[in-house]
C-alpha cells in the first residue's frame, strides 16, 4: 500500500497510544513482513491506530482489518474514511469559533459540546451511515483535542465525563493529516466488534497486533476506562488463550501491555499467562497522567510468536 505525499499519523490522542513505541515496535516485526510474505493485517483494538498508520505505509500489505469494541471511535474511523471533506468543513468551523475566545467562554463551548454529544447517546443509530454520524465524529476529535490531557473516558452509562483541558491552542482541524488518514483508511475494512470477530479472517499469512486496554498498574489507574466495557484479569486471560489459538493457526502475532513489575517485581502475571512465548520489556513513557512529574520513563511488554530478526 502507497503512502500518501503527507505521511498519515493517529488523528486522536489516545490513552496508550503507540506513537512513543513504533521504533521498538517495528524493529520487532517479523522477518516475513519485511520479505513480503506476510498479505495481511489485523489489529483488533486499533486505539489511534499508530501502528497501523506506520505499517501500512512502510510495507505492501493487501488486507488491513481493523476492529474495536468502542462504537464512538470506530464512528470516527468510518466517517474519516467515508467523508472527510464535510469532517474537516465542521471542525475547521468548531475550531474558528473556539480558539478566539477567552477561558470561560471556552469552557462553555467545551461543556455545551460534551452535553450535546452526550444527550444523543441513548438514541443514537450506530449501526447507520449518514450525516448524523459526521457530525458526532466532529463533536468526537473536538473533545479529544480539547479535553483534559486528551483522555477519552466513560462513565457506565457510556457518557463522556471528561474535563475541559487547558490548551492555549489546541489544533482542533488538522486537515492534511486527516486527508492523509483518509487516503490510508481507502484500503482499510473499519469493524466495530469484539476482537474475538477478527477470527475467521486470520490465516497463516497474517500478522496480527494486540493492544488491548492495558491491566492497570495502581488501583487509581483509569486507563481501562475506555468504553463502558472495563477489560478486566479475567479478560486478559480470555485474550492470552486466544492469542495461544491463533499461535496454532500459524499466523504471526504481537501483543502489548502494561509491566506489572513496574510496581510490583513479583508480580508474575503476564510472564505466566504467555509462558512459552517471547516476552520483551521495553521503555515508555507515560503519554497520560494527572501530573506532570508522574511522566517518567516505565516497562511495557511486547510478546511475540517468533524471534524477531
Amino acid at each position: 500500500m502507497k503512502g500518501t505525499t503527507v505521511k498519515a499519523k493517529p488523528f486522536l490522542k489516545w490513552a496508550g497510544g503507540k506513537t512513543q513505541l513504533l521504533d521498538e515496535i517495528m524493529s520487532r516485526l517479523p522477518i516475513e513482513m519485511k520479505e513480503g510474505k506476510i498479505t495481511r493485517y489485523i489489529e483488533p483494538f486499533i486505539g489511534s491506530g499508530a501502528v497501523m498508520f506506520e505499517l501500512v505505509q512502510t510495507y505492501h500489505i493487501e488486507d488491513v482489518w481493523i476492529w474495536d469494541i468502542n462504537p464512538e471511535l470506530i464512528t470516527v474511523y468510518q466517517v474519516v474514511q467515508k467523508d472527510v471533506e464535510s469532517l474537516i468543513e465542521r471542525l475547521a468551523h468548531l475550531e474558528k469559533q473556539f480558539l478566539p475566545l477567552e477561558k470561560e467562554k471556552r469552557k462553555e463551548m467545551y461543556y455545551s459540546v460534551r452535553d450535546q454529544f452526550n444527550e444523543t447517546l441513548l438514541d443514537f443509530d450506530f449501526h447507520t451511515y449518514g450525516e448524523h454520524k459526521i457530525e458526532r465524529a466532529s463533536q468526537f476529535i473536538f473533545l479529544n483535542k480539547t479535553c483534559f490531557n486528551g483522555l477519552f473516558r466513560v462513565n457506565k452509562k457510556g457518557e463522556f465525563n471528561v474535563p475541559m483541558g487547558d490548551y492555549k491552542n489546541p489544533t482542533i482541524c488538522d486537515s492534511d493529516n486527516l486527508r492523509a488518514a483518509s487516503a490510508v483508511l481507502q484500503h482499510v475494512n473499519i469493524y466495530q466488534g469484539d476482537y474475538k470477530q477478527s477470527r475467521e479472517f486470520i490465516n497463516n499469512k497474517t500478522f496480527v497486533y494486540f493492544d488491548p486496554p492495558y491491566r492497570p498498574l495502581s488501583t487509581s489507574s483509569s486507563f481501562t476506562a475506555y468504553s463502558k466495557f472495563d477489560f478486566t484479569d479475567e479478560n486478559q486471560k480470555e485474550l492470552a488463550q486466544y492469542y495461544r489459538e491463533l499461535d496454532k493457526q500459524g499466523a504471526f502475532l504481537m501483543l502489548s501491555n502494561s509491566d506489572p513489575k513496574n510496581t510490583d517485581p513479583n508480580d508474575e502475571f503476564f510472564d505466566e499467562l504467555y509462558a512459552g512465548f517471547h516476552i520483551e520489556r521495553v521503555t515508555a513513557r507515560r503519554n497520560i497522567n494527572s501530573k506532570g512529574n508522574s511522566r517518567g520513563a516505565i516497562n511495557e511488554i511486547l510478546v511475540t510468536n517468533y524471534f524477531a530478526q
